[in-house]
């Protein structure tokens, strides 16, 4: 090794040191330039992403000049509301009262009334009320679903767990509105 370092000329030495630094510099610019390609990512990926203007950025007068000049200061005067708004109650119904009123009942069959537990007779526990709005194109009316819950008496009394059986009733077309299936496609039809 020392035979060769030794052997190699001054010329050799110099043309090798001016390699290496050209080989260093160009490194350095390649060392730079992905820095900043990552701190450029590192920005887009956790830079601030509201769209707010930057204090060097120049600033382009959108608005007139009156609205410019104006005094920035100025606070318009504010109402002072002394009450609370409150909810209206039973406007759903008294929106309903002009409309005609159908009820529909649902009830078990008294081949259906029977207890699953002991065979006892079904009474009448309550009933579940539901209302839509039902639209036939030139009438409109309100349909009143009543479903009966029945419960067996026998039960109730001498048993712990009480089975409790509900009419079957068809499922509204929007869960908690006044909107029937028949109201929803005279509305998409419209």
């Amino acid at each position: 090794m020392k035979k060769e370092s030794e052997s190699l000329t001054l010329e050799q030495l110099q043309q090798q040191n001016a390699k290496l630094e050209q080989q260093n510099t160009e490194l350095s610019a390649k060392l730079k330039w992905y820095e900043e390609q990552f701190r450029l990512a590192q920005q887009k990926r956790f830079g601030a992403s509201s769209e707010k203007t930057h204090p060097d950025q120049l600033e382009l007068n959108l608005f007139n000049e009156a609205e410019v000049l104006a005094v920035p200061n100025a606070e318009p005067e504010k109402e002072q509301i002394a009450y609370e708004r409150r909810k209206s109650s039973g406007k759903r119904e008294a929106d309903l009262s002009k409309l005609p009123l159908e009820t529909v009942t649902y009830t078990l069959a008294e081949g259906e009334q029977i207890c699953a537990c002991c065979g006892g007779s079904l009474h009448e526990m309550a009933t579940q009320t539901r209302r839509e709005i039902a639209v036939v194109p030139p009438q409109v009316k309100v349909v009143q679903h009543v479903r009966q819950v029945y419960a067996c008496r026998h039960c109730e009394r001498h048993e712990l767990h009480t089975p409790i059986v509900t009419a079957p009733m068809p499922r509204p077309a929007y869960p908690g509105s006044l909107a029937s299936p028949s109201a929803m496609a005279h509305v998409m039809c419209q």
